[in-house]
C-alpha cells in the first residue's frame, strides 16, 4: 500500500508540474508572439486580422488569405505581402482558434462555420468580392467559403489544398486524442507543449521536405503559438472532424463557378495531392491543376513568384502558369525558393 501511495504522489507532482510548465510556456510563447493586427468582433467570435488597403492605382480585386492547421496569419504573410502590397486590398486572418483569434460560442468548429465567420469579418471591413487563397485546410474554407458564399467569391487560389475525402479518413494520433473532452484537455495542459517543442523542427522540415526550411521560418511565422492548450484543442479538433466535412461538401465543389488555380507539388507527404487536388480540377469546371516536381507541402514560400502570377491569372490576366512552373522546378533542385520566378508582366 505504502509503495502505491508513492507512485500515485509521484504521479500527481507530475501532472501538476507539467501543468505549471505549460502554463509559463504558453505565457511565454505569447509574449514572444504578441498580437500583429486588429480585432474584430464577428458573431461572437473575436477575430484577428491584418488588412492591408490598396493604393489608388490597384491592378487586382481584393485577395483574403486563409492559412492551415497549426498555423496563423503569419504564414501566409510573410512570402506573399511583400509581393502584392500595395496592388489589392489584403485580408489576412487567424483562423478562429488559431493565432489570437477566438474560437467563437461553438460557431467554428467546421470549415463551414469557419467560412461564415469569414464572411461577416468581410462585411464588416467592406472586402470583397475577393480571390480567397487557402492552404491545406484553409483549401477546405476557401472552397466551403466559394459554395457557401458565392456573391463574395471572385476567384479561388488552392495551395496543397485538403479538400476531399482521403481512404481510411486517419489524421495523427496526437490529433485525436487532444480532440477527446477529457483526455483531450488533459493533454494540451500537460503533454502538448513540451512534445511539441521538442518535436517541431522535425514536424516542419517533413512539412516542407524536399524542399529546405527557409532561414528563421518558425520563429517569423510563430508557428508556436499553435502549442498554447486552447489553440492545440481547436486545431486537433479542425483536423480530426475534416473528414466528416469534406465527405459532406465535396458533392457541391461543381457548384463552383469562378476561376480557379490549384498549385501542389508532387512530393507533398502531409495531404494526398493526386486526391485533393486532382479532384478540385475535376469538380470545378475550368479550374487549371498546375503540378510541381520535386515540391513538398509549401508553395507557399517555394512557389511564391507563381503564386502571384496564378492570382494574376485568376483577375484576368493572360498568365503562362504551366510555363513558370518548368522554370520553378529547374530552380528547386538548386535549393533556391523561386521568388525569382516571378516577373511582372505588362497588360
Amino acid at each position: 500500500m505504502n509503495l502505491f501511495l508513492a507512485f500515485a504522489a509521484f504521479a500527481i507532482i507530475c501532472v501538476l508540474g507539467l501543468f505549471g510548465a505549460t502554463r509559463l510556456g504558453a505565457r511565454a510563447i505569447e509574449r514572444r508572439n504578441p498580437p500583429v493586427g486588429s480585432f474584430a468582433d464577428v458573431a461572437g467570435t473575436r477575430m484577428h486580422y491584418i488588412h492591408v488597403q490598396a493604393e489608388p492605382n490597384a491592378d487586382l480585386p481584393p485577395i483574403v488569405f486563409i492559412h492551415g492547421a497549426s498555423s496563423n496569419l503569419k504564414d501566409l504573410m510573410r512570402p506573399l505581402r511583400p509581393m502584392l502590397e500595395g496592388r489589392a486590398d489584403l485580408l489576412f486572418i487567424d483562423r478562429p482558434g488559431h493565432g489570437w483569434s477566438g474560437r467563437g460560442n461553438g460557431n467554428n468548429e467546421n470549415p463551414a462555420g469557419q467560412a461564415d465567420t469569414l464572411a461577416g469579418l468581410m462585411d464588416k471591413l467592406g472586402t470583397g468580392p475577393a480571390i480567397i487563397v487557402g492552404h491545406s485546410y484553409g483549401g477546405a474554407v476557401a472552397a466551403t467559403f466559394a459554395v457557401n458564399h458565392p456573391g463574395k467569391t471572385k476567384g479561388l487560389l488552392f495551395l496543397s489544398p485538403a479538400t476531399h475525402p482521403w481512404p481510411g479518413g486517419d489524421v495523427t494520433w496526437y490529433y485525436t486524442l487532444a480532440s477527446m473532452p477529457l483526455l483531450g484537455w488533459l493533454f494540451t495542459r500537460t503533454l502538448a507543449l513540451p512534445g511539441g517543442l521538442l518535436s517541431m523542427d522535425a514536424g516542419i522540415a517533413g512539412v516542407f521536405a524536399p524542399n529546405a526550411v527557409p532561414q528563421g521560418y518558425a520563429q517569423n511565422a510563430g508557428i508556436e503559438l499553435v502549442l498554447r492548450p486552447e489553440t492545440f484543442r481547436a486545431n486537433s479538433r479542425d483536423v480530426a472532424g475534416l473528414f466528416a466535412h469534406v465527405c459532406r461538401f465535396a458533392p457541391r465543389y461543381p457548384e463552383i463557378r469562378v476561376p480557379t488555380v490549384i498549385i501542389t507539388g508532387d512530393h507533398d507527404d502531409v495531404v494526398l495531392a493526386e486526391i485533393h487536388s486532382a479532384g478540385l480540377e475535376r469538380d470545378i469546371a475550368g479550374s487549371e491543376l498546375v503540378w510541381i516536381r520535386n515540391m513538398g507541402h509549401r508553395p507557399d514560400y517555394v512557389a511564391t513568384g507563381l503564386d502571384v502570377m496564378a492570382i494574376e491569372k485568376i483577375a484576368g490576366s493572360d498568365r503562362d502558369l504551366q510555363g513558370a512552373a518548368r522554370l520553378l522546378e529547374a530552380r528547386i533542385g538548386n535549393n533556391s525558393f523561386g521568388l525569382a520566378v516571378y516577373h511582372r508582366q505588362p497588360e
